[in-house]
């Protein structure tokens, strides 16, 4: 069975169009009106294998946060989606990344109980004109919406857009390991309970 999902959202705030394949090559094509976004998707689908088509129109007018939300929110039914009754995946992921002078530290567990503990402290407000604050939604709306546990610690680092690079590199890394199919499993729910 394909691993794939169809999302669209459409509010007075915002208008998505989303597609992923979790088994594919990391191919993006990202519109989303946000480019450090769209510059993060391209690091997320690459290093995790998944393939993603995004478009967003938002109200940009306001600020960039209802459309890096809604996308965020987006992803995660996708993602949801897409892993089904998550027979025979190995649930857990982690990965420990340097982006230059930053390093992250992120693992996840698919496990179906949501959860986010991020530290991370940026530098600035801003990286070029996003808001440093959004990665942080991004990631929450993301996990909560897909039922992922999910730790983001950046224990150091001094460039605000190598912060950010390294957390969505190390979250790709860890998605991709938690994702895979594990054949040892042989179709199996990874759980005591039987299910997820």
């Amino acid at each position: 069975m394909p691993r794939t999902a169809q999302i669209t959202r459409r509010t007075k705030e915002t208008d998505i169009a989303l597609s992923i394949d979790l088994d594919g090559s990391g191919k993006v094509q990202a519109d989303t009106g946000v480019g450090f976004l769209d510059h993060m998707l391209d690091h997320l689908g690459k290093h995790s294998l998944m393939d993603i088509t995004v478009t967003a129109k938002g109200d940009l007018h306001v600020d960039d946060h209802h459309t890096v939300e809604d996308v965020g929110i987006c992803l995660g039914q996708a993602i949801a989606q897409a892993l089904g009754d998550k027979a025979g995946i190995r649930r857990y992921g982690f990965s420990s990344l340097p982006m230059e002078e930053a390093l992250a530290n992120v693992a996840l567990d698919l496990g179906g109980r949501a959860a986010v503990v991020y530290n991370v402290k940026f530098a600035g407000q801003k990286i070029g004109a996003f808001d440093v604050q959004l990665v942080e939604e991004f990631l929450r709306r993301m996990a909560s919406v897909a039922g992922m546990n999910l730790h983001v610690n950046v224990p150091y680092g001094s460039n605000d857009h190598h912060i950010a690079e390294a957390i969505f590199k190390s979250f790709a890394k860890a998605l991709r390991a938690a994702k895979t199919i594990d054949r040892a499993r042989a179709g199996e729910v990874p759980s005591t309970k039987g299910s997820l």
